[in-house]
């Protein structure tokens, strides 16, 4: 039975590689500096590096599943947005039913419906969608003598399956990557090591000398920063969109 290798480091695997940039793009700033401390931190060293981070960045990010899972999402809010008009519709036929539905909107699915789509939980909107598909077989007649159409039934029906077939697909995605990812999981512990290498280095170097260059190589601080420039460009998109 192969034994499952743990992982030597708590950041996320695809920040790693993106820290580890950071790591090099300094290493590379200092490199005389780490070369006089030991010539073991060369030109090659560097090279080496920056190729091991190619490497990994592909590994835990892939362009073209990157891609292919931006696709599926951008599908999976186009039809959660979708929902509107046919939540609109139903809660009007519900109101002209009157007392012949005897359920509210709340109740029948629509009102956390409207809520989930709007919040994108997509898990909470398939098992809204199933509910309601549920109430309009009860109610079905009395909805129909309102002026529910097959059509409206039959998208919402189909939103649900074309929701879960794209959860499916992101599912499987994820897995597989994952899988690969564990598959490769020394060459990852490996980058890290030589990053943590590299901070250790740097603060011999500038521990007496520099200030501000000590912070530099403090591994914390580095995430720290990735994370905020991370934050920042997340609520740059959600301005835009």
């Amino acid at each position: 039975m192969k034994l499952s290798i743990s992982c030597s480091f708590d950041c996320k695997d695809e920040e790693l590689p993106i820290v580890c940039g950071i790591g090099a793009i300094r290493l590379a700033r200092d490199l005389s500096d780490f070369t006089a401390y030991s010539p073991k931190f060369d030109t090659n060293y560097l090279a080496a590096l920056e190729s091991k981070i190619e490497v990994v960045q592909e590994l835990v990010q892939p362009q073209f599943e990157t891609i292919e899972q931006q696709v599926i999402t951008e599908r999976i809010y186009q039809l959660l947005d979708n929902l509107t008009f046919p939540i609109n519709y139903l809660e009007g036929y519900l109101k002209l039913a009157g007392n012949q539905v005897p359920i509210s909107s709340a109740d029948f699915g629509l009102a956390p419906l409207r809520k989930s789509a709007r919040l994108r939980d997509v898990e909470s909107v398939i098992m809204l969608l199933q509910t309601i598909d549920e109430n309009i077989k009860k109610y079905k007649m009395d909805l129909i003598a309102k002026r529910l159409s097959s059509v409206l039934i039959a998208k919402l029906s189909v939103t649900r399956k074309l929701l879960d077939e794209d959860m499916d697909k992101k599912f499987a995605l994820v897995s597989r990557r994952y899988a690969i990812i564990q598959k490769n999981r020394c060459l990852l512990n490996e980058l890290y090591d030589q990053l943590i290498e590299i901070c250790s280095v740097g603060k011999i170097i500038y521990r007496q000398t520099d200030k501000a260059k000590l912070k530099d190589y403090n591994f914390t601080q580095m995430m720290n920063q990735l994370r905020r420039s991370t934050k920042e460009i997340e609520e740059c998109t959600a301005i835009a969109v």
